[in-house]
């Protein structure tokens, strides 16, 4: 019997799956170990490496080929891994190193596309709206990323940057992005910004989780406001991408989207910027949870 195997690269973790060729959904192994991207580009590719070579080991298995999701995407030009968040990694030949390391022909794509192939194919969009199309893939957790999916085919674009939505402007209260632009909606309405806006208004810093808790009880002024402004920045950021790609189905994966509110009055908000009288595109939560990405990754 055949394996994949797909390994899916986070800002904080990396994952790695292994599941019969036959059924995506069968997973054989599955394993997760830290990034720690502060400790640079060698160390992650080391990380990678060690996982792929445990999975291995624990299904006696040897794969001759896997396939990666990462932040950012490579450029068709330089060959060279651009975009990312995880900044280490950038300029770098990511994929013709970790292929040189491993011994192993490495397709990578990005995290994003990845996402949305998977939930495409696989989970949500395939289980509610089977006959849809045009299909986008949303990541809103520690960074913001999209991904999109024309009939079941990834659409990378000419550049490789095909629907990296978290690098438009949306506002400028958002400060300064790591891409050196100021405004982008990864500065808006990200995990980490939204706890960051959080501490500016309150003075307090607390997780997303608690502070989505204490908008929820109604007696957190700061919180309300910080809720406010996410899913009205959702709403005018995702009314965007409609009025140019008008998708019949957009899916929202990371931990920012299991925020319930985001499906109700965040989609209020899109009905209320998109440039059209009434809203049909389905709103979808991913079926296949935080591994959509890494089952991406295997069917590369």
């Amino acid at each position: 019997m055949a394996y994949l195997l797909g390994i899916d690269l986070g800002g904080t973790k990396i994952e790695g799956v292994v599941i019969n060729e036959g059924n995506v959904l069968d997973v054989i192994a599955r394993k997760r170990v830290p990034t720690e991207k502060e400790k640079g580009y060698e160390h992650i590719k080391n990380n990678i490496a060690g996982l792929v070579s445990d999975l291995e080991e624990e299904v006696d298995y040897t794969f001759n080929k896997i396939g990666i999701g990462t932040p950012g995407s490579i450029d068709a030009k330089t060959g060279l891994l651009k975009n990312s968040n995880t900044t280490c990694i950038n300029g770098q030949p990511f994929q013709k190193d970790l292929s040189k390391l491993l011994d192993k022909e490495v397709n990578m794509a990005n995290d994003a596309n990845c996402f949305a192939v998977a939930e495409a194919k696989l989970g949500a969009v395939l289980e509610h709206a089977p006959d849809a199309n045009v299909i986008f893939g949303v990541i809103m957790g520690t960074g913001v990323g999209g991904g999109i999916v024309i009939d079941g085919k990834i659409l990378n674009g000419l550049h490789g940057i095909g629907g990296e939505w978290g690098h438009m402007h949306l506002d400028d209260s958002g400060g300064q992005c790591y891409c050196g632009n100021i405004g982008c909606t990864e500065t808006v309405i990200s995990g980490p910004f939204t706890e960051k806006y959080y501490t500016a208004l309150s003075g307090e810093k607390r997780s997303l989780k608690d502070i989505v808790k204490r908008y929820r009880s109604g007696d957190d002024v700061h919180a309300k406001m910080t809720m406010e402004r996410l899913f009205d920045r959702f709403g005018r950021g995702i009314a965007d991408i409609l009025n140019i790609l008008d998708p019949d189905v957009v899916v929202i994966g990371g931990g920012v989207g299991n925020i319930d509110e985001l499906y109700t009055l965040g989609v209020d908000k899109v009905k209320e910027y998109v440039f059209n009288d009434y809203l049909n595109t389905v709103f979808l939560k991913p079926k296949l949870g935080d591994s959509a990405g890494v089952y991406g990754a295997a069917l590369l």
